[in-house]
């Protein structure tokens, strides 16, 4: 394995029904295991967090908010895992933007990214409560209860 250290920003953006949007996708490694997961991405040299937040929420999925809308950090973790060849350490940082409902694009995602994704879905807290589906991070409904209840950020 090839070990890879990242620093991400992680994009939240909730709806005006309180639904955070989340990617489906898999390792390519493991295509038969999917999961859910959050847009976002690694921050490039000269950005700060939410303008990585920012640009990652218009490259992986076609919303525009300017960094300035970005709420948080509501959370930040340091995690490893594998995907394709690499072994990775990353510290994730998530930030929340309110939304408009608008039509999910993938037209500007890298073609990996395009490779392994397979679709998108707004969740609610209660949904992520009740599913049984593999999801990352593992308490985003408590994360998406502190942004819908307008509790502090973390």
């Amino acid at each position: 394995m090839i070990p890879l250290r990242r620093f991400t920003a992680r994009a939240l953006p909730v709806d005006d029904q309180g639904r955070v949007l989340l990617l489906h996708g898999f390792d390519p490694a493991k295509p038969g295991k999917l999961f859910w997961f959050t847009v976002g991405g690694a921050v490039e040299e000269g950005e700060t967090l939410p303008e990585a937040a920012s640009r990652e929420l218009f490259e992986e999925v076609g919303l525009r908010a300017p960094a300035e809308r970005f709420t948080g950090p509501y959370r930040t973790e340091t995690v490893e895992f594998t995907f394709g060849p690499y072994a990775i350490t990353q510290d994730d940082t998530f930030y929340a933007v309110r939304v408009e409902p608008v039509e999910v694009s993938f037209e500007h995602m890298e073609q990996i990214e395009k490779d392994t994704t397979v679709g998108h879905r707004w969740w609610s807290a209660e949904e992520l409560d009740a599913t049984d589906e593999v999801f990352f991070p593992p308490d985003l409904a408590a994360v998406l209860r502190k942004i819908t209840t307008g509790a502090a950020p973390a």
